[in-house]
C-alpha cells in the first residue's frame, strides 16, 4: 500500500504542460473548449470562429509569416504590415547606403510611389490546416530511426503534392507532440513586399545589447511594409503594375491604452521550444552546449564591434549579422542561469522518476529512461566538438564561405561525374563569392579566425582534433600557447587565399582544379575540420539524434497515456499559434518591483548623446520637451507609454506578433522576453514569465510626430 501511495504522489508531482496559468502556445485550428473557456474567463469577447475560420474572414487571415523567421500583421485594407524593427532589419540595411542611410536616419514613404522594393522578403498567409496523422502513420508502421525519417519525408511529399496540385499554394507537413500527430499547413506566398517606414535605429534599437532581454525596456521595435499583388489579387513577382493587397481581414488599431489585468492575446509563429526535454538534455545544455556557444559568440561579437564603432560604413555592412549573433548570445547565457536558478533539471528528474514508476510494468515504456541515459552517455563526449565546429571554425565568415567550396571540390574529384557538374559548381561558387565579399569585413574576420582556432585547440579534446593540423601551425608560426602564433597564422591565411585575390580567383574559376583548391590555406583549414568531424563524429551525432527522436516520441506517448485528460499543447515549431494572458507587473527579486508599462520619461532618463546604444534623434528630445504627444498620450501617466508587459507565452519567431485585446484590436507588437524567464524554451515560469511589447500608441507617435508620416496614420482604422 505504501509503495502504491508513493507512486501516486510521484505522479501528482509531475509538472505538466497544461497546469500553469497563461502557459501554452495553442493551435487556433485545434483550440479546445477548456482553453477557449479560460480565454473567455480572462476577458475574450470573440467567438472561436472569429479567431480561426476557413470559410469566413477571421483573425488568422491578418497574421503573416514575415520573411523567414518572424511574424507580421495586416493593419489596413491596403496590405499594410506592422512587424518588429529587428525583423525588417536586414531589408532596411539592404535598402540603405552611406548616402541614404535609412537604418541610421529612418525612412517613411509619403506615398506609395516612394515605397522601396525588398527582393529578399516575402510573406505567407495561412490558408488552412488539416490533420493528416492517419495518412502519415499508415506509411510508418514498425519503422524507427533513419528508416522512419526517410519514410516520413516520402509520406509528406505525397500529401503535399495532393494538397497543392493545380494551385499556387505551398504546403508542409509538421509533426506535433514529437511525432504523435501530423498536421498539414497550406500557405499562400506573396513576394512583392515593399518597405514603407522605419524609425531611426536609435529608436528602433534603443538600448542595444545592454537592454536586450531586459525589462524595463524603451525600444521602439517596429517597422512597416506593404504587400502587393496582381490586379486580380493573386501572388505575383514585383511589377510596377501590382496593386496593394486587399486582405481578407485586417486589425483595427486601438489607442485606448492598456490597464493592469487587461486581456492580451498574441497570434504568431513561435519558432521552437523543447518543453518535453529530459534532464539528460538539460544537463548537456547547461554544462557543455550553452557555455561553449556563449564563449565563442562573445569573441566574434567583440571583433565585429571593434570595427563597427570605427566606421559607419562597416556598421551598416555588419549590422544585420551582428544583431543575429548578439541576440542569442545573451539568450543562451541567460537560459543556463535561469535553468540552474529554478532547478529545472531537478524538476525534470522528478518527472522522470514518476514516469519510470508508472512504466515499470509496461514493456512498451519500461526501458525509455535507461535508453535515454545510454544515448546521452554515448554522445556527450563529442558535443563540445560539434559546437566548436559550428560556432567557432565556421563562425569565421571566410571559413564558412570556404566550406561551401567543398561542393566544387566534390565535383572535381568524383570519378564519372557529369561533364557539366564542375561548371555548375564553379558558377555557383563564383556567384556566392560575390555575395560573400560584399558582406566581408577582413579586419574583424581575421581576429575571429585567430581566436576561434585557438579556442578549438585549447578546449576540444586533443584526440578529437584533426591529425597533424595544429602541429603544422606550430612548426610554421610558433608556440600554440601564444596568442601571437594564432595572429600570424590567421594573417597568413587571409593574405594567401585565392578568395580575396581577384586575379587568382578568376584564373582558378576559369579552369578549376582540385589541387589548387585543396592547397588554398583557408579552404584547407575549413575542409580539414569539417572532414574530421564528418568522418568520425557526424555519424555518432546522427545516431544520437535518431535515437533521441524515437525515445522522445515514445516518452510523450507514454506521458499522454499516464495522464490522458491533460489539456496539452505541442512544442512550438513555427506554425501558427495563439497565446493569451494579461497585462501584469512583477517582482523579480527581493525589494524589486517592476511596473507593467514604461514611458518616454524613461527614454529620456536613459538618453546619452552620441552613445552607441542610448542616443536619440534631436527632434525626439524637442518633441518630448514640448509634450507634443497628440492623441497618443496616456491620460493616467500624462506621457506616451512606450512598452508594456504581459504574461503571454511566446518564443523566437513571435517577433513582430500582434498583441490583441479582448475585442480583436491591435494594442502592441511583441518583441522580446524577460531575462528572469529565459528558461522558457525548456520550461515556462508562471511567476516570472513576461512578454515585452511595444505599445502601439508609441509606434503611431513615432510615425506621425517623429516621422511626419500622417499619411500612414490616415490609412489605419483607429479605435479611440
Amino acid at each position: 500500500m505504501r509503495k502504491k501511495l508513493l507512486v501516486l504522489l510521484l505522479l501528482l508531482s509531475v509538472s505538466t504542460k497544461w497546469a500553469k496559468a497563461d502557459e501554452g502556445m495553442w493551435l487556433p485550428y485545434l483550440l479546445g473548449q477548456q482553453t477557449y473557456n479560460d480565454m473567455v474567463k480572462k476577458g475574450l469577447k470573440l467567438t472561436k470562429e472569429q479567431l480561426y475560420s476557413i470559410n469566413k474572414a477571421s483573425l488568422k487571415d491578418a497574421i503573416v509569416i514575415f520573411g523567414g523567421g518572424c511574424t507580421g500583421e495586416i493593419v489596413s485594407n491596403e496590405g499594410l504590415i506592422f512587424t518588429n524593427h529587428h525583423c525588417g532589419y536586414g531589408a532596411i540595411a539592404a535598402a540603405s547606403s552611406v548616402e541614404h542611410n535609412y537604418l541610421k536616419n529612418g525612412f517613411y514613404a509619403k506615398n506609395k510611389q516612394e515605397e522601396i522594393t525588398s527582393p529578399m522578403l516575402s510573406v505567407q498567409f495561412l490558408v488552412k490546416v488539416e490533420d493528416v496523422t492517419k495518412d502519415v502513420e499508415a506509411q510508418l508502421k514498425g519503422l524507427s530511426g533513419a528508416d522512419r525519417t526517410k519514410k516520413e519525408q516520402d509520406a509528406y511529399a505525397g500529401i503535399i503534392t495532393k494538397a497543392t496540385t493545380g494551385t499556387d499554394y505551398e504546403a508542409k507537413v509538421v509533426p506535433m507532440f514529437k511525432g504523435n500527430q501530423y498536421l498539414l499547413f497550406v500557405y499562400e506566398r506573396f513576394k512583392d513586399v515593399r518597405l514603407v517606414g522605419t524609425p531611426p535605429e536609435s529608436v528602433g534599437k534603443f538600448g542595444g545589447d545592454t537592454d536586450n532581454w531586459e525589462w524595463p525596456r524603451h525600444t521602439g521595435d517596429f517597422s512597416i511594409f506593404r504587400v502587393y499583388a496582381s490586379k486580380d489579387g493573386k501572388p505575383a513577382p514585383y511589377s510596377k503594375d501590382n496593386v496593394p493587397l486587399k486582405p481578407k481581414h485586417f486589425l483595427p488599431v486601438s489607442i485606448k491604452g492598456v490597464k493592469e489585468n487587461d486581456y492580451a492575446m498574441i497570434f504568431g509563429y513561435p519558432g521552437g521550444t523543447n518543453r518535453y526535454e529530459t534532464s539528460y538534455g538539460i544537463k548537456l545544455k547547461n554544462e557543455v552546449e550553452n557555455p561553449s556557444l556563449v564563449n565563442l559568440r562573445d569573441v566574434r561579437l567583440k571583433a565585429m564591434m571593434e570595427q563597427m564603432v570605427k566606421d559607419p560604413a562597416v556598421k551598416l555592412q555588419l549590422a544585420s549579422s551582428y544583431a543575429g549573433i548578439a541576440n542569442y548570445w545573451k539568450f543562451f547565457d541567460g537560459e543556463t542561469k535561469q535553468l540552474k536558478q529554478h532547478h529545472v533539471m531537478e524538476e525534470k528528474e522528478k518527472n522522470e522518476a514518476a514516469f519510470a514508476k508508472w512504466a515499470q510494468d509496461k514493456p512498451e515504456f519500461a526501458n525509455i529512461m535507461n535508453d535515454y541515459a545510454a544515448a546521452y552517455k554515448a554522445w556527450s563526449p563529442y558535443a563540445k566538438h560539434r559546437v566548436y565546429l559550428m560556432e567557432g571554425v565556421l563562425g569565421s565568415p571566410v571559413a564558412a564561405y570556404a566550406a561551401s567550396l567543398m561542393a566544387l571540390e566534390k565535383a572535381l574529384v568524383t570519378p564519372g561525374a557529369p561533364k557539366d557538374a564542375v561548371q555548375q559548381a564553379a558558377a555557383a561558387a563564383d556567384k556566392a563569392r560575390t555575395a560573400f565579399l560584399e558582406s566581408e569585413n577582413k579586419p574583424s574576420d581575421q581576429k575571429i579566425l585567430a581566436a576561434t582556432a585557438h579556442m578549438f585547440y585549447n578546449d576540444v579534446p586533443k584526440d578529437q582534433q584533426p591529425a597533424g593540423y595544429f602541429e603544422s601551425v606550430k612548426s610554421k608560426f610558433g608556440s600554440l600557447e601564444e596568442d601571437n602564433t594564432w595572429k600570424l597564422w590567421a594573417a597568413s591565411l587571409m593574405n594567401n587565399t585565392i578568395i580575396f585575390d581577384d586575379a587568382k580567383w578568376k584564373a582558378f574559376i576559369a579552369n578549376p582544379d582540385a589541387v589548387t583548391l585543396q592547397n588554398d590555406p583557408v579552404f584547407n583549414y575549413a575542409s580539414t575540420f569539417i572532414k574530421n568531424y564528418g568522418g568520425k563524429y557526424q555519424p555518432l551525432y546522427t545516431q544520437f539524434m535518431m535515437k533521441n527522436n524515437d525515445l522522445g516520441r515514445e516518452y510523450l506517448k507514454g506521458i499522454m497515456q499516464m495522464q490522458p485528460n491533460g489539456n496539452r499543447y505541442p512544442d512550438a515549431n513555427f506554425t501558427m499559434r495563439l497565446s493569451y494572458g494579461q497585462v501584469k507587473p512583477y517582482s523579480p527579486r527581493d525589494a524589486v518591483h517592476y511596473d507593467y508599462v514604461t514611458t518616454m520619461k524613461g527614454v529620456i532618463e536613459k538618453y546619452v548623446p552620441g552613445d552607441y546604444e542610448f542616443d536619440l534623434p534631436a527632434n525626439y528630445v524637442d518633441l518630448y520637451n514640448k509634450k507634443d504627444f497628440g492623441q497618443y498620450k496616456d491620460a493616467k501617466r500624462n506621457d506616451i507609454v512606450v512598452g508594456f508587459i504581459t504574461t503571454n507565452d511566446i518564443t523566437g519567431g513571435n517577433s513582430g506578433s500582434p498583441v490583441i485585446n479582448a475585442n480583436g484590436e491591435l494594442i502592441g507588437l511583441a518583441f522580446d522576453g524577460n531575462y528572469e524567464a529565459l528558461s522558457h524554451k525548456i520550461q515556462f515560469d508562471a511567476d516570472y514569465n513576461r512578454t515585452i511589447c511595444v505599445d502601439v500608441r508609441y509606434v503611431l507617435w513615432c510615425i506621425e510626430k517623429l516621422g511626419g508620416a500622417k499619411n500612414i496614420i490616415n490609412e489605419l482604422k483607429l479605435v479611440k
